[in-house]
């Protein structure tokens, strides 16, 4: 195998390491930001269900037009 063949997968394997580390950063982050979204979801979803289980019912004044 020659010097300059062994050079050239050698920065092969270089770029492909250090896109393999960025994806894995890149994926580590969005899963970060799904456990928020998921957390947000889940108080906005109790908030909604202790708004409905009020004794006030839910009236026409309560929701918003649709241009809104």
């Amino acid at each position: 195998m020659s010097v300059a063949r062994l050079e050239n997968l050698e920065s092969k394997i270089a770029f492909l390491e250090r896109a393999n580390s960025e994806l894995s950063d890149e994926l580590l982050h969005q899963q970060r930001v799904i456990e928020e979204l998921r957390a947000a979801l889940g108080a906005l979803t109790a908030r909604l269900e202790t708004a409905r289980s009020d004794d006030a019912p839910w009236t026409s004044q309560d929701e918003r037009p649709p241009h809104y």
